[in-house]
């Protein structure tokens, strides 16, 4: 089985953000689950994806997820 990672300039660029921003979130205990190895910080794609989803807002600061009209 094949996990693909991301380093933090691969994932700053993809959320157009700071490598910096990724370095405060980490020291903070905030944003997406990372790998540090040897140094290096790595962040899986299953993390990320992981992330993304629970940030999906209807109302701006709530955390219910959007649901479709029905």
């Amino acid at each position: 089985m094949s996990v693909r990672h991301l380093h933090q300039a691969d994932l700053a660029r993809r959320w157009n953000v700071s490598p910096r921003t990724l370095e405060r979130w980490r020291w903070l205990g905030q944003g997406p689950r990372f790998l540090k190895i040897g140094g290096r910080v790595a962040y899986r794609i299953e993390d990320i994806e992981a992330f993304e989803a629970a940030q999906v807002r209807t109302i701006s600061g709530s955390t219910r997820e959007h649901r479709p009209a029905a």
